[in-house]
């Protein structure tokens, strides 16, 4: 079922680049966020700046389990090192058949090493290492890694990007495709099953090369494709 407009989203990591971005462009498109921290006191900052970035937007800032908890939808946009953490962490705080949409990538940056390398990951993506720690009955899509973190928060930047979905459920890709879509210039494409978030998320390190050459906040956009993308 997709979400209706009013339903609320947490975001666990909005404290970071890309989650804040998040946060301030689904507000701005009137959906409710709870910004997610290990710390509550953090998570009230953030929502205070993202409340003063977009005045009319509704925002909460939670403990993180208690930010899972409030809703059926979450983005996690952590770095690698702290996903598995926050997932053990949050096992429990889940609601039965909840969404999440993981943005995690495996950049060699979480053990020291380059932003625009990749770490090895058993699984295969760092999307399939949360399917297995979520608990029975949360759906796990994998989107959102090349989407440009600073032209999300730049809110006088239109966007023209496509975020790139993966899952093993049409259902629940399409129910992910209805939220994040909801922000303007932001298109989403079925890239297939879950196991293909190995090469989307790969993406980000080579989109973090291309932008640091250029000095430019690109994203990727895809060619050819038919307007109705999710009937």
């Amino acid at each position: 079922m997709a979400p209706s407009p009013t339903d609320p989203v947490a975001i666990v990591g909005a404290s970071g680049a890309l989650g804040f971005g998040l946060a301030l462009r689904l507000a701005q498109a009137g959906v409710p966020v709870v910004i997610g921290s290990r710390d509550q006191g953090r998570a009230v900052e953030a929502a205070d700046r993202a409340r003063e970035a977009v005045p009319a937007g509704d925002f909460t800032g939670a403990e993180n389990a208690e930010a899972v908890a409030a809703v059926d939808t979450v983005i996690l946009s952590v770095p690698f090192r702290n996903q598995s953490e926050n997932l053990k962490n949050l096992r429990d705080a889940f609601r039965p058949g909840a969404l999440l949409i993981d943005a995690t990538v495996p950049l060699a940056a979480a053990v020291s090493g380059r932003a625009t390398r990749m770490l090895g990951v058993w699984q295969g993506s760092a999307a399939q290492v949360a399917a297995e720690m979520v608990p029975d009955g949360v759906k796990v899509v994998s989107a959102l890694h090349t989407v440009s973190a600073a032209s999300l928060a730049d809110l006088d930047h239109a966007l023209d990007q496509d975020a790139l979905v993966c899952g093993d459920s049409r259902e629940d890709k399409a129910r992910a495709a209805a939220l994040l879509q909801r922000i303007d210039g932001l298109r989403c494409v079925d890239c297939g099953r879950l196991e293909m978030a190995r090469i989307a998320e790969s993406l980000t390190a080579l989109m973090i090369a291309v932008n640091s050459r250029y000095k430019a906040h690109a994203g990727i956009r895809v060619t050819g494709l038919p307007d109705a993308l999710w009937e």
